[in-house]
């Protein structure tokens, strides 16, 4: 089958372009066995990373017909069924090819990946030098707290999940879900001494965890299922465990949103900001902030000047408290 290849390249310096390229292959060929095809045939100047060809090294992450994966795990046939599905007589299928998103291009297909790794570094995703100064014997684990690894070790450091975040995109600050991810395995790993430390950096403002958008992408992606937004999930679920309302506003605002729904089944607009924003009245900065918008939702005739429980407050608040009871 003929295929044509849209690819997005880039010299240093240079705008971008697209060129096309029509290659001969076969459906079960790989997208990575079409570019080394069109590098060895057409276009030796066809810049793209590429080493194991199985999903290990993570090297040939790009962007393939919009979306990020790698280029040895996608096949052609797939791509073609999905992205080209109404083609016209002798109407070519075309697949579009892109570099990484949320990181600097350096040329073609290949991106600068300082960035990824220096957002690695910062939640410093190695087990404490403390808790590895075992005198006498090694640091043993049973087969239960080794398994609580396994998912975020199968971690390739690909970069997809970080090209697809939209956190990453409109705050340059925010580590990444790769960085989240692994994070959770330190706080996991029993044999790490730092974890209170850890949770105190990773509840910071919105460069942690809080950051987050629970869009959901990083997971749509990862081609190694370690689903890094359930892993930023649990780590957020360690800290509203341990860290005090008061010391945090992210955390007053999940803990305050599960109290006032089991309070009434649902929010209550006036008390939300006020417990929230201002603390329940102790900070009065907060609360001064809030004056602005209440006032204009007054005018607009938009504040709630009344609130009525939901008719089912009893049986939410039920099942709020199991799912509580059942976490302890």
């Amino acid at each position: 089958m003929q295929v044509q290849f849209q690819i997005l390249r880039q010299h240093p310096g240079e705008s971008p372009r697209i060129e096309h390229y029509v290659v001969e292959t076969e459906p079960g060929n790989s997208i990575l066995d079409c570019l080394n095809q069109i590098k060895w045939s057409q276009d030796g100047s066809l810049t793209y990373r590429r080493n194991c060809r199985n999903m290990i090294c993570g090297s040939c992450a790009m962007r393939i017909n919009g979306r990020s994966t790698l280029a040895c795990k996608e096949n052609v046939g797939q791509e073609v069924a999905r992205f080209c599905p109404d083609l016209k007589p002798g109407e070519l299928p075309t697949l579009t090819i892109a570099p990484l998103n949320n990181l600097p291009v350096l040329k073609d297909l290949v991106v600068d990946m300082k960035p990824f790794w220096g957002k690695l570094d910062a939640v410093q995703p190695y087990i404490s030098s403390a808790a590895r100064q075992v005198p006498e014997r090694e640091f043993l684990q049973t087969p239960e707290e080794r398994s609580r690894l396994n998912q975020v070790g199968n971690c390739i450091m690909c970069g997809a999940c970080y090209s697809e975040c939209n956190a990453a995109t409109v705050n340059s600050d925010f580590v990444g879900p790769h960085a989240l991810a692994k994070a959770y395995r330190m706080v996991a790993d029993n044999r790490d001494g730092e974890t209170e430390s850890r949770l105190e950096k990773y509840n910071e403002g919105t460069d942690g965890v809080w950051g987050c958008t629970r869009c959901g992408q990083c997971n749509s992606v990862c081609p190694t299922e370690v689903f890094p937004l359930d892993q930023i999930s649990k780590v957020k679920g360690e800290i509203l465990a341990r860290v005090d309302d008061q010391k945090s506003r992210a955390v007053r605002h999940r803990k305050q949103l599960i109290e006032l729904v089991k309070e009434s089944g649902w929010i209550d607009e006036r008390k939300f900001g006020v417990n929230v924003v201002g603390n329940k009245g102790r900070d009065l900065a907060g609360m001064a902030s809030l004056a602005p918008l209440g006032w204009r939702m007054l005018t607009k005739g938009k504040f709630p000047m009344g609130f009525e429980a939901s008719e089912g407050a009893s049986e939410v608040r039920s099942l709020i408290e199991a799912v509580q009871d059942s976490q302890k």
